[in-house]
């Protein structure tokens, strides 16, 4: 990766954890009893969930112009890092060994691709 590139991969990263952000907002609004059918899709958290969802496509389009397209895939799997350590930490969801297993896998096929 170059000097020119970091600007875009951090560009791409942060548009990879609003993405997770996202995904909990949809998950909280999810869990919550609505209504009727409009009370459930004009939920605060749905709308701001699906306004990152869009805002995430146009950062990562942005992101694109420095990030190579093979890099891309490599950086969107930091995704199922945040999405992780959001479920364990707000949904109070379980660990256990083939998430971790899991986990680390990702965190060395990261690792491992820029040698």
């Amino acid at each position: 990766m170059t000097q020119a590139q970091l600007p875009y991969v951090l560009l791409y990263l942060a548009s990879t954890f609003l993405s997770s952000v996202s995904q909990v907002l949809l998950k909280k609004a999810a869990m919550r009893e609505h209504k009727n059918l409009l009370a459930e899709y004009t939920d605060w958290r749905v709308i701001l969930g699906y306004g990152l969802f869009v805002g995430c496509t146009l950062l990562t389009m942005l992101a694109y112009r420095g990030v190579p397209l093979n890099v891309g895939p490599v950086l969107e799997a930091t995704g199922y890092l945040y999405v992780t350590v959001f479920g364990v930490t707000i949904f109070h969801e379980r660990m256990n060994g083939k998430k971790a297993a899991a986990l680390a896998l990702i965190l060395l096929g990261i690792a491992v691709y820029p040698l």
